[in-house]
């Protein structure tokens, strides 16, 4: 059948390149529409109840992960050159389109009282600029009076000072996000050059814009040296510039295609699927290898090209389409996770991964038609003795040396064992970048400072209308809780509406400090006077409260569903779900269940959550993968004995992988995870074409076991050699990145090849040879 193919793909290779070309093409077309995805809650399912109170929370209040926090230490803060510069920056913020809200300290107000209009008046604290210290120095006692202030806008045990800038919610999810975070920065570069001061830069918006903006450039980079490196080993192997064009063109392609059907099914470029291009390059190289070395082996027996054409898709067509469709699978079964986030990977990765099968069919064949036949020294590398030593060696360990490679393998797995028991699955938000990096070290220096920019929102709900405000249950209650809250290490002074009703009570009070408590009954008639009408947005804009905006942002227009909202130290997965236990408990506590509802949610507790669910779906997707991989085994091979031989091999190495993580220190984590599919692909391809080549060599040498290991080991051998050497010139040079994920990517994955290599080359042979001897003794 498969000769036959071949011979057909010649005989109509002319219209078939016109079908290959006119559909990259048009791949091109629409990849070039391709766009990026900027919603991070996409991980966790739809109907996943964490996902689905915080879209309740987002549609009731909001937004919680748009402000971008910088900070400032400094013991002459209050100076007139060093305040006016803050003032200049305050209106560089202003003017940034994209900027709704700034909460700095020249910016901050107090209140006062009108008896005849019954109501606050928001009053600036400080006129900028100044030309008088002693002026400085009055506002700034008055705005140290201020409790509401403190731990919010400054820290004043570390005479350390905090600027907010919250940013529009459209822009910070969309592609001009890069643009609007460059103009915030640069405003704020511009203010570390005029006054010398440092400023560190922080929240969620800004660690996911860099770290997303970072990793793609960087994933562009070495995308692009590694084809490189790809490309000059395989002009080494090959010594044709034809054969390692060829090559890179497939895998150009096989890009071009895969970002085409991102693009018809909708689907945009994500952290995941933005890792798809590197796997084409795993999958499509060693395609090209293995189709270019049986073509050169073939014509070096018959010295006819077409034949030699021939033979090349006879004998490699079965073996790479049973590989493509292992790795296909290998990554496809993520399409059948929850996860909209993992289903678009593994659909746009199984659907490339075999159309990559039929880009190789038929470009290569109909290209290699076209060109003259090989040199001889294209083909030198067929004869090379430096390899040809190396798989000797390798088949007297495999034939004479059994019992040692066994004993090996058997402490392998011991040590790997127990280094998988070492394994620890956490994962952090700023999770792979280095402790020295600024991103890292700015968010430390907020939660020395600050205890920390990642939100977390709590939900009170009273289950009734004007329940928070009826009686003073509820607001003491927030109160009591708020306390505690801030009395842990892990989170900041938490902000509600109670704290704006205390700024409230002080005000009325002539602003006494002493007064910035809850309010008592006695105080609920007076300050009703001052909060009427604040719970409406309307009457807010109109100017009938100043406290409107504050109270609407924390609390609904119904009165029966409080935010309070906190911002807490990036502690992550593992202790994040204790620290929710714990403020759980203090809450069931404080708040009785039949009157009141409290939900824990957030941008922070919804991205740990969606990487925690990644992590699940990838181990669940490599089982699955194992499973359906051994099924399609047993169907190509047909015998139980032979797929037993053929998935210890695979199994080995990926056990060693683990083990090394655990002895390594490195923690399983999204990025850490996907390792594993690739090792899968990468491994299993090696066996298919191991055990291929052997079923189609033993009718050769009659049946003969020994003598067709011999050969199946010294000719795809070579080309086994020469693949991983290719792929780990493409995987090593992720070493060098910044992020500790691309990092381990690159040398785990190289590990992989080796290991992976090693047991097949080795260890397959001799559990062959261990099989076919049982088989003897028992007839």
């Amino acid at each position: 059948m498969w000769f036959s193919l071949g011979r057909l793909i010649l005989k109509y290779r002319v219209i078939l390149m016109v079908v290959l070309l006119l559909i990259t093409g048009y791949a091109v077309f629409m990849a070039a529409k391709v766009q990026m995805s900027y919603d991070f809650s996409r991980a966790i399912p739809t109907d996943n109840i964490k996902y689905i109170e915080y879209q309740q929370f987002r549609k009731q209040f909001s937004d919680d992960g748009n402000m971008v926090v910088a900070g400032v230490q400094a013991n002459n803060f209050y100076t007139v050159s060093r305040f006016n510069a803050l003032g200049k920056l305050q209106q560089n913020l202003k003017a940034i389109s994209g900027v709704e809200e700034l909460l700095t300290v020249p910016a901050a107000v107090d209140l006062k009282k009108s008896d005849s209009a019954e109501k606050l008046e928001a009053v600036n604290l400080f006129t900028v600029p100044y030309s008088s210290q002693t002026q400085l120095d009055s506002d700034k006692a008055k705005f140290e009076n201020l409790p509401f202030y403190n731990g919010l806008l400054y820290n004043a045990s570390t005479q350390s000072y905090l600027i907010g800038v919250k940013l529009n919610k459209g822009l910070i999810n969309s592609k001009a996000r890069t643009g609007l975070i460059n103009k915030v920065t640069e405003a704020f570069s511009l203010y570390e050059k005029e006054t010398g001061q440092l400023v560190h830069i922080s929240g969620l918006p800004f660690i996911r814009t860099r770290v997303a903006d970072r990793i793609a450039k960087e994933m562009n980079w070495f995308l692009m040296g590694s084809l490189l490196l790809s490309a000059i080993t395989l002009l080494i192997f090959f010594r044709s510039f034809s054969a390692m064009i060829m090559s890179l063109v497939v895998v150009g392609i096989g890009v071009a295609w895969s970002l085409g059907t991102m693009v018809l099914l909708g689907y945009k470029i994500t952290l995941l699927t933005a890792l798809i291009p590197p796997l084409i390059v795993v999958i499509g190289i060693p395609n090209c290898i293995y189709f270019l070395n049986k073509y050169h082996s073939a014509y070096k027996e018959s010295g006819n090209k077409n034949e030699a054409l021939i033979t090349m898709v006879g004998r490699m067509g079965i073996v790479t389409l049973f590989c493509n469709i292992a790795a296909a699978i290998g990554f496809a079964v993520f399409a059948f996770t929850r996860s909209d986030l993992l289903k678009e990977f593994g659909v746009v990765a199984g659907i490339n991964i075999m159309a990559l099968f039929f880009i190789s069919l038929v470009f290569i064949p109909v290209v290699l038609s076209y060109l003259s036949p090989p040199k001889a020294h294209q083909m030198r590398y067929l004869d090379n003795k430096t390899i040809e030593r190396f798989l000797l060696k390798i088949e007297g360990w495999a034939f004479n040396h059994s019992r040692w490679v066994i004993g090996i393998t058997v402490i392998a797995i011991v040590v790997s064992v127990a280094g998988i028991t070492r394994i620890k699955s956490e994962g952090f938000i700023v999770d792979d970048l280095p402790q020295n990096d600024k991103i890292y070290t700015d968010l430390k220096w907020f939660e020395n400072n600050f205890h920390g920019v990642m939100p977390l929102e709590i939900l009170i709900d009273t289950k009734k209308r004007n329940g928070l405000t009826k009686s003073l249950e509820a607001i003491e209650k927030i109160d009591s809780f708020s306390h505690y809250i801030a009395s842990l290490p892990q989170t900041s002074r938490p902000l509600s509406f109670v704290e704006g009703l205390k700024f409230v009570r002080q005000a009325t009070y002539d602003g006494d400090s002493t007064n910035y408590a809850t309010p008592t009954e006695f105080d609920i008639p007076v300050l009703g006077k001052y909060l009427k009408g604040s719970g409406n947005k309307d009457s807010a804009k109109a100017g009938q409260s100043n406290m409107a905006k504050m109270l609407t942002s924390y609390m609904d227009t119904a009165r029966q569903r409080a935010r309070i909202s906190v911002n807490m130290k990036d502690i992550g997965s593992v202790q994040l779900p204790v620290l929710l236990d714990t403020l759980k408990k203090v809450a069931n506590a404080t708040f009785d269940s039949s009157k009141y509802k409290v939900t824990f949610t957030g941008a922070s507790v919804t991205f740990l959550e969606g990487s925690s669910f990644i992590i699940k779906g990838l181990k669940e997707s490599i089982f699955w993968a194992f499973i359906l991989i051994a099924v399609c085994m047993l169907y190509l091979f047909r015998s139980f004995r032979i797929l037993v031989c053929s998935l210890i091999p695979n199994i080995i190495p990926l056990l060693i992988t683990a083990g090394v993580m655990g002895w390594a220190g490195i923690r399983l984590k999204p990025s850490t995870v996907l390792i594993f599919s690739v090792a899968l692909g990468i491994a299993i391809d090696v066996t298919i074409r191991f055990l291929v080549n052997y079923k189609q060599e033993l009718p050769v040498y009659h049946l003969k076991v020994p003598e067709t290991l011999r050969q199946t080991i010294r000719h795809t051998g070579i080309s086994i050699i020469y693949t991983s050497l290719v792929l780990i010139a493409g995987f090593i040079v992720f070493c060098i990145s910044d992020f500790g994920g691309t990092k381990t990517l690159g040398w785990l994955t190289s590990l992989t090849l080796i290991t992976g290599t090693i047991t097949n080359l080795v260890l397959l042979p001799v559990l062959i040879l261990k099989m076919q001897r049982r088989e003897r003794i028992n007839s």
